[in-house]
């Protein structure tokens, strides 16, 4: 959000936590706010339905609820899938719409995680979303391409936001996912966003359907 906004673009941020979007509109001044949780279908529908014109998407939202594989719970999968998966169906559907009916191209970009295709200990219901996320992405961008709209997926390794420096602070953690990372650390949030400005930018203008790594080289070993 703070990128596009420092860009120039028109920007509607949507989260579940209204302290985030107030603080946001502060650092961000014009920046729309919608507080809504996107686990909730109808509660979307009613916050997204009327919003518009949209030419740009990013689902970012996203959960990661970790429990060993005989511990999971139907809550746990439940709220993932709902908030990892159903709502980039959800968002996308109510944005793709929108362009279609203006006959506007346009780009979405999912992000995804390098777990969508490495198994990781006590990830069994995170890791299933973004593998799911991954061929929806590609299931999109087969669809909606005859619609000049181009769908692609951004796959981060671990990234030192606050969420990522709470569940990796502990090094001996930390050290088993950077030895089999080659460049040996972790993304920084910087490395993510060029990605996602590239997908968006007609600069990628060829590029639909694909999942970009950003994982410092992990998905290679």
């Amino acid at each position: 959000v703070k990128a596009l906004h420092a860009l120039g673009a028109a920007v509607i941020a949507v989260s579940r936590t209204n302290t985030d979007l107030v603080s946001l509109s502060e650092q961000c001044p014009g920046v729309e706010p919608v507080c809504v949780d996107l686990g909730d279908w109808e509660a979307t529908e009613r916050a997204l339905g009327s919003l518009g014109p949209v030419d740009l998407l990013v689902n970012n939202a996203g959960v990661a609820l970790l429990q060993p594989f005989l511990e999971v719970t139907k809550e746990a999968c439940d709220t993932s899938f709902n908030v990892n998966l159903r709502a980039v169906i959800q968002v996308s559907q109510i944005v793709a719409r929108g362009l279609i009916a203006r006959g506007a191209p346009g780009s979405i970009v999912n992000i995804s995680s390098q777990a969508s295709q490495r198994a990781i200990t006590n990830h069994s219901v995170y890791c299933s979303t973004k593998g799911a996320m991954d061929m929806l992405t590609k299931a999109m961008a087969l669809e909606l391409g005859p619609h000049k709209i181009r769908v692609n997926a951004v796959n981060p390794t671990v990234v030192m936001t606050l969420m990522g420096q709470a569940n990796w602070s502990n090094p001996q953690k930390a050290k088993t996912m950077l030895d089999r990372i080659p460049l040996g650390k972790f993304a920084e949030v910087e490395n993510v966003v060029d990605a996602i400005l590239f997908l968006l930018s007609d600069r990628s203008g060829m590029t639909t359907g694909s999942t970009v790594p950003v994982d410092g080289g992990f998905l290679a070993t």
